[in-house]
């Protein structure tokens, strides 16, 4: 199994013409996603040419809407590759639509549009919103949502959440002879879709979840919570990683939500509230995927 994104998971890509949707597409097509087709404003009708993940031509249709696009391909998800100032009115029209799950990749969008548009996902009742600024999700051997290399890895027993794109990739990779369920990265910006707790919660229900990495990263206070929740809701086994161990005080680092205002959001306070709670936490990405690996070979 695996949360979010399964083998049977039908993708549109919203701004698939584009130089970006196009080079995704095909990554996405080459590891087996069932993408059915993109999303172009003005460009409904056309088609683009891809190569199959069995190295035949594929031509993927344009919609000039993802409602058209749910209606004629039976999408349920969609990758939203365009420009920050056209983003919200992409996310706004995937949500009006009710597609169940949105990913969007695009970075340097607004606070107030990521704001506005994931109010409007949260109220829908209907979409569940990754990103913005992310890697998007794969689930090893069934689909892959996004810009995440589907060949450093391989289908097995571990959740990952993390707010790094590249220290997803590089978690993957240390672990990739144990594998992972799915690989989550929810974005770094101070106003998100799918948080840590969502994806801890998912994977807690998961069946052939067996252990989480939670990779999180200072500033703000979302590792602190998913503390607190899995305190009170996880009973699976969670290793932590908190990047920004050597970042200089009082200097702001990294992705736009990681400021750290005096001691609250350092990376020393989240981990020790996250050992708290029985998280184990390394103090480098090798260390951490030790600790998980420890786990799973104990049983």
């Amino acid at each position: 199994m695996a949360i979010f994104l399964t083998g049977t998971s039908k993708v549109v890509v919203q701004g698939m013409t584009g130089s970006e949707g196009r080079k995704h597409t095909q990554r996405m097509l080459a590891s087996g996603t069932s993408v059915v087709g993109g999303v172009t404003p003005g460009k409904g009708g056309q088609s683009v040419e891809f190569t199959g993940a069995d190295g035949q031509p594929v031509q993927l249709p344009v919609f000039g809407s993802v409602s058209e696009a749910m209606v004629e391909t039976g999408a349920d998800v969609t990758v939203i590759f365009v420009p920050a100032k056209f983003t919200k009115a992409a996310v706004v029209e995937a949500v009006e639509a009710g597609i169940p799950l949105a990913v969007c990749i695009t970075e340097g969008v607004p606070v107030k549009d990521s704001a506005e548009f994931y109010a409007l996902a949260a109220a829908s009742g209907t979409t569940r919103l990754i990103g913005p600024n992310c890697p998007g999700l794969i689930s090893p051997g069934l689909a892959n949502a996004g810009i995440i290399p589907a060949d450093i890895t391989q289908a097995g027993p571990i959740g990952l959440v993390s707010k790094s794109g590249t220290l997803t990739y590089q978690m993957m990779y240390e672990l990739r002879d144990l594998g992972f369920t799915t690989c989550v990265g929810i974005g770094g910006d101070p106003v998100i879709g799918t948080t840590h707790i969502d994806c801890l919660a998912a994977f807690e229900a998961d069946p052939d979840t067996k252990a989480i990495v939670m990779i999180g990263e200072i500033g703000g206070d979302a590792e602190e919570r998913a503390a607190a929740y899995i305190k009170d809701h996880v009973t699976k086994p969670v290793v932590g990683y908190v990047a920004g161990f050597t970042a200089p005080e009082g200097k702001t680092m990294g992705h736009a939500g990681a400021i750290v205002s005096g001691s609250a959001g350092t990376a020393a306070a989240k981990a020790e509230a996250l050992e708290a709670v029985g998280v184990r936490v390394g103090r480098t990405p090798s260390e951490t995927a030790r600790l998980m690996r420890e786990i799973i070979t104990a049983g």
